[in-house]
């Protein structure tokens, strides 16, 4: 499947740099630029599914390079980066057909959530419901593991956390990334709550060739798998 293209305008070179890093960590592709005219210049000569732009940068702000983008695209998505909280900056914004506004500093999980979020709307990311692991399947929409033609069934939160991992297959689902994708918080009841449909997931797959769900010590799961 084509990867999805992200257009980053970030000034702050170390922010850039560790935003590119974790998104391509993630499987976008991004293409990051140092200021607005850079930004503007990359997203008239390819083809961008989304842009985060920084606000405060040099030769041409954030802004100017979202009036000018959308000119050229009316329905690409944007989300603003800034360390402004004035809510002057928040209605230009959303003025402007801002999709999302984040306010720095930001932990990459949120931005990541966002971003899926936002792509789920637009229907920029795959809709796949069912997902084969090795001898089973899994149909997240029903809810259901399939194995020789018997199904099991899964609670919401088990369906739901299996998901995940499927979709960052033989990739880290970060611990506060799920927590706040499916329990809506990252507290530590949340967080003891989700080991024990870890466990859950473990006891369904344990017999199931070439699949794995471990741990990533201080920071979450890994569901390894062959196919």
């Amino acid at each position: 499947m084509e990867k999805i293209r992200i257009l980053l305008a970030e000034d702050d070179t170390n922010l850039g740099s560790l935003l590119r890093e974790y998104l391509i960590a993630k499987g976008f592709d991004v293409d990051l630029q140092k200021d607005g005219d850079k930004g503007l210049r990359a997203f008239k000569r390819s083809h961008f599914d989304i842009c985060i732009l920084d606000i405060m940068m040099p030769v041409k702000d954030g802004f100017t390079m979202a009036k000018e983008i959308r000119i050229m695209d009316q329905d690409i998505p944007i989300i603003f980066l800034t360390a402004k909280s004035m809510k002057s900056d928040i209605l230009e914004g959303f003025n402007l057909g801002a999709d999302d506004y984040m306010t720095k500093p930001f932990s990459m999980e949120e931005l990541l959530m966002r971003i899926e979020a936002i792509l789920r709307r637009t229907t920029k990311v795959s809709s796949q419901e069912i997902f084969q692991l090795g001898s089973l399947s899994f149909d997240s929409n029903k809810q259901i593991l399939i194995k020789e033609g018997k199904q099991i069934g899964l609670t919401t939160k088990e369906s739901e956390l299996l998901r995940l991992l499927c979709q960052h297959g033989n990739q880290i689902l970060e611990r506060n990334y799920a927590l706040k994708a499916i329990w809506k918080d990252d507290n530590y009841f949340n967080a003891r709550s989700m080991d024990v449909y870890i466990t859950k997931l473990r006891k369904h797959l344990k017999d199931v060739s070439g699949i794995k769900i471990i741990n990533v010590h201080g920071k979450g799961y890994k569901l390894l798998k062959d196919n």
